[in-house]
């Protein structure tokens, strides 16, 4: 069984290959990508599946489309688990047209996993190719039978013959797959043509190529013409020389008037570089480059165009869930463009030589590349290596976007192979090893906060470690960034950092019943991004921490002068070419919709990178009767960098506003006591606290039982109970009072005659150490809850280490089970449950009746049930929560990574510490509960 595939060439597209033979024409085998596939027939070794020809989608990974046997790069340690070995077969027909006679065809190879066997016609192309992320080809025009059909037949072994290919690319700590995952082409070339461009376009617009030919049986001439992407010829023709014997030459000269390629103004051209004999074109070659000059300045940093650089970056892998590497054109696209709006510049190719597009794609959109080589921590030896080396470096060397090359990672390199990127790169770009201090860059991996203080703030060479901050379920990537980035600031030696990692990697598992996602437990990278690119919280984390744009700290009031300080970090952008908007908004409440006071926009100032300066806002008016400010700056390409917000009003100026609307009805209070309980009814609500302690014991209204019980209860201290009272006041108001040994030393409950319920618990007194939460708490059936509505710091759940990228607002969601990381098959965010920030009020919504709760405390954080413990905790990635459902804290605790403490990771992650001086008028837990049934 042969799947016949013929060359789609319309008729007018053959005529061009006539007319313009001296181009090089692009003809796909397979499909493009892993959206636009060709299917070749296909045989598997072993594993599901095997041992009859069928059909496969060329590109992909065979796992994913039903064969041979799921793999993670651990396994080969576990004698308990099959390792998969099998090999996939492959075959192909083409037909060749015979005006290509004469040509050299070459048959290219993007990437196959991993040793590949390629024959035509029954003849091998070449030697067997190790590795599997890297462009290969064969010159196949002897092995074509032209204006017939041609048969391609590709053995795959997922495993390699040699077993440095095996230790740095299958022994890894990622997915293993199969297959031929990018795609296949046909490279056709005039019979002399040139091998090699390589091209050093420099930021002045000066250049230098160097470029080889196949042959060489005349005496040639170089010329170089330069177009913007318009096709608008920019300058004119440098020319050079290739006299005959020669094969290989350089070119050199300067284009006036162009604009450099930076990372925040990606400016492209075409460089056409054409092969004549007298005035005949033999071939031509268009590059598309960007003039850029990186130089790594010993003790200093890395510069770009004369400007030090930050990376502020991600560590990526090429993955989707059901289609494991191979990826589409809009798979890439979305990657970057989910970067930027972080407002990362960066990203780490980790840990293999990506996608052509997706470098295309980096060099237009702007980001800095670290491209590397892989070997995930073992190497290559040093025959594969160089070949490796070599094949990424021809693949990527014109991209403006690569910046720097990676050679391998945390162990996975040998030194003596490095000499291959200093010999064949034209550019000479840096040459980094991720998690070494090396080549002057130090780029030690997960350090602590106070070792990364003392080994990089304190250091001697410029850093930026390769990975950071390693994500686990919801910490690690934003939480705790903060600190590390507030102290790495300070040191001019600072040249970036890159998260690990940019998504979730959980495999959609075709040989399980179901939809599976599996992430191997916890080894496989789980990233800032779900598997389908759901954004978790350190997403806008990140975004508000990375902003080229800061805000000086500032507090906002009805009395504030509308000044703000705005710090300009970009590197060559002014922040006269971003555009600055405010809002002063009035906040709904219950069914009421969020109001603007007053809009406009802020004079962008004339700030260049590294500077602040102030902007006046006229808002004053606006501000009056206002809840909150908010602040955006956008970009030059339009594009939203952060919204700013902040409070106008403390919270007991809104709940006094909100009760004022709420304390309807004067009816009398009936007080009756029973056994262990007091019962106070008014209007419709009954409340009945417990004589002991003054907790809540039940509360029914008139549409029944409301499950609100069991608080308040201190947490976060152990507190003996001294006496308890009730009773009405002057104004007939029932009140009921518990005293405490400790926190809190008076708890007064006061049930208003309109039906409202006042709690208030007294501040802290004394000292306390080592506080992961300290408030008090309620109980409420977690099944009978389905959403909430409220107005404090959202839509995300914060930790005390990542309080950045919540904004305040009034915000809803609906009840979900979401743990971050592992429930993959029904992952909603923002996820429900966890800790809230700046809490000024919120309706919970359930199967009884709305419970609305009104704080008038600042800064008061609540806790919204407790999130499901993960199957595979490590390091600090499940901080501590009250025993209770719903509590009212001062302090929580922040979150650590997969390999740390939150402790050690920084100021805002150590647990807390509380002191009081006789004295201060420190803040009381006040809240209202609304329990009526209107």
């Amino acid at each position: 069984m042969i799947k016949k595939g013929l060359l789609i060439i319309t008729l007018g597209v053959f005529i061009a290959l006539q007319l313009y033979s001296q181009t090089t024409e692009i003809v796909y085998l397979s499909g493009t990508d892993a959206a636009n596939t060709v299917d070749w027939d296909f045989y598997c070794t072993d594993g599901r599946n095997s041992g009859e020809w069928t059909e496969i989608p060329v590109p992909s990974n065979w796992e994913l489309k039903g064969f041979g046997t799921y793999n993670y790069g651990h396994d080969w340690r576990n004698e308990d688990i099959k390792l998969g070995k099998e090999h996939g077969l492959y075959k192909h027909e083409f037909d060749i047209p015979s005006s290509w006679k004469g040509k050299t065809i070459n048959i290219v190879f993007d990437g196959s996993m991993t040793d590949t066997e390629v024959k035509i016609n029954g003849k091998l192309a070449g030697e067997i190719h190790q590795g599997a992320f890297y462009r290969f080809k064969y010159d196949i025009s002897k092995l074509l039978n032209y204006g017939k059909t041609n048969l391609l037949e590709v053995d795959v072994a997922k495993h390699s013959s040699n077993e440095s290919v095996n230790r740095a690319e299958r022994q890894a700590d990622f997915w293993i797959f199969g297959g031929i995952f990018r795609p296949v082409f046909l490279e056709v070339l005039p019979e002399t043509h040139m091998t090699r461009t390589a091209i050093d376009p420099k930021a002045d617009g000066s250049f230098k190529a160097f470029v080889t030919l196949n042959e060489s049986k005349a005496d040639y001439t170089l010329g170089v013409e330069l177009f913007d992407l318009d096709g608008n010829n920019v300058s004119g023709n440098v020319q050079a020389e290739i006299t005959k014997g020669e094969t290989e030459n350089w070119i050199s000269g300067k284009f006036e008037n162009v604009k450099e390629w930076n990372v925040e103004w990606p400016q492209l051209y075409d460089m056409k570089i054409s092969l004549k004999k007298g005035n005949d074109v033999l071939h031509q070659v268009t590059e598309r480059i960007g003039f850029r000059t990186v130089e790594l300045r010993e003790h200093d940093g890395i510069y770009v165009n004369g400007e030090k650089v930050i990376f502020k970056g991600v560590c990526r892998h090429s993955f989707r869930p059901e289609t494991g590497r191979a990826l589409s054109d809009s798979d890439h696209f979305e990657d970057i463009t989910l970067m930027k709006e972080m407002n990362m510049n960066a990203v780490r190719c980790s840990h293999y030589d990506p996608d052509k597009r997706f470098l295309d794609l980096c060099d237009s959109l702007g980001m800095l590349v670290l491209d590397e080589v892989t070997g995930w921590q073992d190497s290559y030896d040093t025959i594969i290596g160089p070949k490796l080396i070599k094949e990424e470096i021809l693949k990527d060397e014109n991209h403006a976007s690569v910046v720097l090359w990676d050679h391998g990672n945390e162990g996975g390199w040998d030194f003596a192979n490095e000499k291959t990127y200093q010999e064949l790169d034209i550019q000479k770009r840096p040459v980094i090893y991720p998690w070494l201090l090396r080549n002057g860059v130090d780029t030690h991996h997960y350090p602590e906060f106070l070792y990364a203080v003392n080994r990089f703030t304190h250091g001697n060479a410029p850093f930026m470690p390769t990975e950071f901050m390693h994500g686990l379920y919801d910490g690690g990537h934003g939480a705790g960034l903060n600190d590390f980035w507030n102290e790495y600031e300070t040191s001019p030696l600072l040249a970036g950092a890159f998260l690990w990692v940019f998504a979730d990697e959980a495999v959609l598992r075709t040989d399980k019943e179901g939809t599976v996602y599996d992430s191997d437990g916890n080894h496989a990278p789980d990233g800032i991004l779900g598997p389908h690119h759901e954004k978790e919280g350190s997403f806008y984390t990140i975004k508000d921490i990375w902003s080229p744009v800061q805000i000086l700290p500032v507090t906002v009031n009805k009395k504030w002068n509308g000044k703000l300080f705005l710090s300009n970090r970009y590197i060559y952008t002014n922040l006269n070419k971003c555009t600055f908007s405010w809002k002063a908004i009035k906040t709904g409440f219950g069914d009421t919709a969020n109001k603007v006071l007053g809009q406009g926009q802020a004079k962008s100032p004339n700030v260049e990178p590294g500077e602040t300066a102030a902007v006046q806002i006229d808002c004053s008016n606006a501000l009056q009767n206002a809840d909150l400010f908010e602040f955006t700056a956008t970009d030059h390409n339009g594009n939203e960098l952060y919204t700013w917000s902040w409070p106008v009003i403390q919270p007991e100026e809104k709940a006094a506003e909100i009760l004022q609307t709420l304390k309807s009805g004067n009816s009398e209070i009936s007080v009756n006591e029973n056994g262990d309980a007091v019962t106070a009814s008014v209007s419709g609500l009954e409340i009945s606290l417990s004589k002991k302690d003054g907790t809540l014991l039940s509360v029914e209204n008139s549409n029944g039982n409301v499950s609100f019980t069991g608080g308040p209860m201190p947490v976060g201290a152990d507190s003996e109970i001294t006496g308890t009272k009730w009773e009405k006041d002057g104004s007939g108001n029932f009140i009921f009072t518990v005293s405490r040994k400790d926190y809190p030393r008076k708890i007064t409950w006061t049930l208003e005659k309109s039906g409202l319920l006042k709690l208030e618990a007294s501040h802290l007194i004394g000292w306390m150490k080592d506080i992961d939460y300290i408030g008090i708490s309620f109980n409420y059936p977690e099944e009978k809850c389905t959403g909430i509505k409220w107005m404090g710091r959202g839509p995300y759940r914060v930790w005390k280490n990542r309080l950045k990228g919540a904004t305040l607002g009034v915000w809803e969601k609906e009840y979900n089970n979401t743990i971050t990381g592992e429930s993959f098959n029904n992952l909603v965010y923002p996820e429900f449950k966890g800790y809230h920030g700046n809490l000024y009020w919120a309706t919970l919504e359930t199967t009884e009746s709305p419970i609305t709760i009104i704080s008038e405390t600042p800064k008061l954080y609540m806790q919204l049930f407790t999130p499901d413990k993960p199957q595979h905790v490590a390091g600090g990635t499940y901080p501590a929560f009250p025993d209770a459902d719903i509590s009212f804290l001062y302090e929580i605790p922040g979150i650590g990574t997969k390999f740390q403490k939150a402790e050690i990771m920084g100021p805002n992650g150590q647990k807390g510490v509380y002191g009081e001086r006789r004295g201060d008028e420190n803040d009381a837990i006040k809240l209202w509960f609304d329990f009526r049934s209107n």
